[in-house]
């Protein structure tokens, strides 16, 4: 099968074209892709933990299987700052995000995942859907990275956040930091998931055997504003 593939920014420049058309086996996955540009631009491989990837304009992981007519998205950071954040709807690769975070002079990696369980108040959770106000949401965990990085002075940080229907034991959210020492790491990691349930645009929908129901949120912080003569209502439980 063929899939289109565009280059962005940096990888632009590298891959000396702004798109690609590529031949791959069917049952390839976005990972393949990966693979088969490492071997043809050198420095991609030192890039390849900071860079998102899309399908169809929406941002996918490396095991997200792929169709014939697929238009993939090789997006280097933006702005010339990194890239900390990525919205998805393929499996959390922990073990890949992990990676392309630590270096040689961390003395700590902290990883929090946020996994779908198979109860909530004693009834049998089935499977959960979540959704989000997309461009939002991904807009608010680049600036809550931002922050993190500035207030705990930990070195690196990724938060990494899964759409569509979820499996009970998949993973909806990760988040990790990397610091020279490990108090640091405990402190951004645990702020950043607290501070991302409360203010990112995120909604869970859980099914059960008898029904579904939307998740009960945490409120609003106070600074941030209501509708109009509306109560502070809640948001997504992760």
């Amino acid at each position: 099968m063929q899939v289109h593939v565009l280059f962005f920014g940096m990888l632009k420049e590298l891959a000396g074209r702004g798109s690609d058309s590529l031949t791959l086996p069917d049952n390839a996955t976005l990972g393949d892709v990966i693979n088969h540009y490492e071997g043809r631009i050198p420095r991609l491989k030192e890039m390849v933990g900071s860079i998102a990837m899309s399908v169809n304009r929406e941002y996918a992981g490396p095991e997200c299987k792929l169709k014939a007519g697929d238009e993939i998205g090789l997006l280097p950071p933006v702005s010339g700052g990194a890239l900390h954040a990525a919205i998805v709807r393929a499996t959390i690769d922990t073990e890949a995000v992990l990676r392309g975070i630590k270096q040689s002079s961390d003395g700590a990696a902290v990883v929090f995942e946020g996994v779908a369980r198979d109860n909530t108040r004693g009834r049998r959770t089935l499977y959960l859907d979540y959704e989000a106000y997309e461009e939002m949401a991904l807009k608010q965990m680049e600036a809550l990275a931002e922050q993190a990085l500035t207030q705990f002075q930990v070195r690196d940080v990724a938060l990494v956040h899964r759409l569509g229907r979820l499996e009970i034991g998949e993973t909806s959210v990760l988040i990790a930091v990397a610091s020279a020492h490990r108090a640091a790491a405990f402190e951004a990691c645990r702020w950043l998931i607290d501070a991302l349930k409360r203010t990112v645009p995120i909604w869970k929908k859980e099914y059960f055997e008898d029904g579904a129901v939307w998740a009960d949120g945490e409120p609003f912080p106070a600074e941030i504003g209501r509708a109009e003569g509306s109560p502070a209502g809640g948001r997504a439980s992760k």
